[in-house]
């Protein structure tokens, strides 16, 4: 039983989960579990290459990111669990949680959070009703997005990246994939804005 799990390893789940496992030495998350689900084979990173990016060398590519944030998850946070080479086949809720069905197990958590692609392959049952054609990507692409306010689809459930909306530019969906982090850090924080920052002592 997850308190949250994210279902994506590209941009916006990773940097979900980064920031999320940031967290632990909070009174209010150094209790919770928190899960990714880090399926990247259909991620568009995996084409990408970067030269406009701030804080990343000109040249590095979408494909070494995948790899280097997973890693970056492992040695900093290992306490996010990260669940591989699994594909989300449902999401249904029930009695205030979600049960997460893959291709391999079955998975519980009271938050989750949507992070995968824009395509219109996008096939995880349950989430059907709120799919909606993309309002910021060109019509002749077909691409989705899933309707929500702020990110919040409903109650616990949130998505991010360019499924949430946003255009297709890897520091938009850093960005939305941490914002929708922190409201989660708000929201175990009893509501009181948070975020959480490293310093230079």
């Amino acid at each position: 039983m997850y308190d949250a799990l994210i279902i994506g390893g590209g941009a916006a789940g990773l940097s979900c989960a980064l920031v999320l496992g940031s967290a632990q030495k909070k009174a209010f998350a150094k209790d919770k579990l928190v899960g990714i689900i880090a399926h990247q084979k259909t991620s568009h990173l995996q084409t990408a290459l970067f030269n406009n990016v701030l804080g990343l060398t000109p040249g590095t590519t979408g494909a070494s990111i995948l790899e280097s944030g997973k890693q970056q998850l492992t040695d900093l946070y290992p306490h996010v669990e990260q669940i591989n080479d699994q594909k989300v086949l449902t999401i249904s809720k029930s009695e205030n949680r979600f049960e997460i069905k893959t291709n391999k197990s079955i998975y519980k958590s009271t938050i989750v959070v949507i992070a995968v692609g824009y395509t219109n392959l996008m096939r995880i049952k349950g989430l059907e009703e709120y799919v909606k054609p993309h309002p910021k990507a060109a019509i002749e692409k077909d691409r989705i997005w899933l309707k929500n306010v702020d990110h919040l689809i409903e109650d616990n459930l949130y998505v991010a990246g360019t499924l949430a909306g946003w255009r297709s530019q890897f520091s938009i969906a850093s960005g939305s994939g941490a914002h929708v982090a922190t409201d989660i850090l708000t929201l175990w924080n009893d509501g009181k804005h948070t975020k959480v920052h490293d310093k230079i002592e």
